[in-house]
């Protein structure tokens, strides 16, 4: 199969699954169709998928990673011992683990082709991904705490893993509650990683964005914690601080010095 022909495929038998997608015509251009497709994606429930689909799927993700890119940390230049900044797309990031910023349900985002992290790091891992996040909270009986932490598979991401954290919603003036919060999604997701025997983690900027926490304390908050930590842990885990935006790199790179 090619690339477009695997692009079909996907949303041929994601359009079959539900009765209500019938009257959906696939569209022309492959901007449209890889839009659909992710959306389709972001809105099916937790379930297994065919072999046959999984295997298609699994394809067409890994085809159209190599496309974007790959960077490993070993291309990186760490501003302090043992620790890095880096602006780019997480989804591409090959570390032991990248962070995601997950919500209670930790189940991902069912927005259609939203702009969060959360949204993106499902897209690309497969639908794989939601099903095991659902048997974990499945076994798990309720919804994840603040500040806590749960460790999937990567499947179509270059990374090994993923590390789902719950941060704080702010809603008004960060409470100490909150500072508090957030540093506890930082060392939940440090200490699994150490549990898992992981050697480098990607961390994104948890919290900021969606959840409006002010994108310069909880930069101070991140660096903080994590400095701690590895001064506790020293040699255990290399931390990559990631980024997207513009500001936040700014941010970043003025408190790392």
């Amino acid at each position: 199969m090619t690339q477009d022909e695997r692009l079909d495929y996907l949303l041929r038998c994601l359009l079959a699954e539900r009765e209500k997608y019938a009257d959906i015509r696939v569209p022309d251009s492959l901007s449209e169709k890889r839009r659909l497709l992710r959306g389709l994606m972001n809105v099916r429930p937790p379930a297994p998928a065919s072999e046959d689909f999984l295997k298609v799927q699994d394809a067409y993700l890994q085809g159209r990673l190599v496309k974007r890119g790959v960077t490993s940390p070993r291309d990186l230049t760490p501003v302090r011992p043992g620790l890095y900044l880096w602006q780019g797309d997480i989804t591409t990031l090959a570390a032991d683990a990248i962070v995601n910023a997950a919500n209670s349900q930790m189940l991902g985002c069912f927005l259609p082709c939203h702009g969060c992290i959360d949204n993106a790091i499902h897209t690309c891992a497969g639908v794989q991904l939601r099903w095991e996040c659902s048997e974990i909270m499945r076994r798990q009986g309720h919804e994840e705490e603040t500040g806590k932490a749960k460790i999937t598979k990567a499947y179509n991401l270059p990374c090994r893993h993923v590390l789902h954290t719950v941060g704080p919603i702010i809603r008004g003036a960060v409470a100490k509650a909150d500072r508090e919060l957030l540093a506890g999604c930082y060392r939940s997701c440090l200490e699994l990683a150490a549990e898992n025997g992981l050697r480098s983690v990607a961390f994104c900027c948890i919290s900021t964005g969606e959840f409006h926490f002010p994108n310069e304390l909880a930069a101070k908050i991140a660096i903080q914690t994590v400095a701690d930590w590895q001064r506790q842990n020293p040699s255990e885990i290399e931390v990559i601080f990631n980024v997207f935006k513009d500001i936040d790199y700014a941010i970043y790179r003025r408190l790392l010095g």
